[in-house]
């Protein structure tokens, strides 16, 4: 039995991933902040007859994502697919607001720097000398398409973050080649959830699936965005609700 490791795990995306690779067989291990809501997703799964579980760690606590991705290998086996797509809450865009290129200091980056670029680093470097001498495994990161595909001046702070991430994950898939272990990244230009048949969580989900199987893509590009997205903005889910 193959298992996925979910970093950043959320209602929508996480749990579309959670079934699309638990539909094909894979054990499911779900790492994020919030015990509760990845136990709402975990017995979501468990009632479609995918074998899920929770390993509750805050991304950008070095030890502890390092404990959660320990446990998971104990638990659940060797991590065939690290799927690495953290988000920040209402609560953490309060605490480092999102700011835009003029705007850009020293201090709006790092928090972003810490979440995305890494935390991101911490996940893979647990888990690719496993798949190195394994000869086999995927690396899969998630982040906007504000990391490089797209222009995105309102959150430059976070494609600062992003930026980086997909270049280390461009470089990371070159540097790989012949290993058997693939690594690519997937740019998001929609807001999930809330488009049309590409925003979707499910068909987003989908394309994680074919990026694992087919292994030819350094990078995948998901646009679905209307055009007054500059005008919109963040994602409802970034909202105060």
């Amino acid at each position: 039995m193959s298992t996925i490791a979910i970093v950043g795990a959320g209602p929508q995306l996480g749990r579309a991933i959670g079934r699309r690779f638990g539909a094909e067989g894979f054990d499911v291990a779900l790492i994020a902040r919030g015990a509760e809501r990845l136990g709402e997703i975990a017995e979501e799964l468990s009632g479609e007859g995918v074998r899920a579980e929770v390993f509750p760690a805050d991304i950008t606590d070095r030890p502890a994502l390092h404990e959660a991705l320990t446990a998971v290998e104990e638990r659940l086996g060797p991590v065939e697919v690290l799927e690495y797509s953290p988000a920040p809450t209402p609560a953490d865009l309060r605490r480092a607001p999102i700011v835009g290129a003029v705007e850009v200091t020293v201090e709006s980056v790092l928090a972003q720097l810490d979440l995305y670029l890494l935390g991101g680093v911490a996940a893979v470097q647990h888990v690719l000398p496993g798949m190195l001498a394994r000869g086999s495994g995927t690396v899969l990161v998630t982040s906007g398409a504000g990391s490089g595909p797209l222009i995105a001046p309102h959150v430059a702070n976070i494609q600062i973050a992003t930026g980086g991430m997909r270049n280390w994950i461009l470089n990371l898939n070159a540097a790989l080649a012949g290993t058997g272990v693939h690594a690519a990244h997937m740019a998001i230009a929609a807001y999930i959830g809330q488009g049309g048949h590409a925003s979707r969580p499910d068909t987003i989900a989908g394309t994680h699936w074919r990026m694992h199987t087919d292994r030819t893509e350094a990078e995948v590009l998901v646009e679905d965005l209307p055009e007054d997205y500059l005008e919109r903005g963040l994602a409802d889910k970034f909202g105060d609700s």
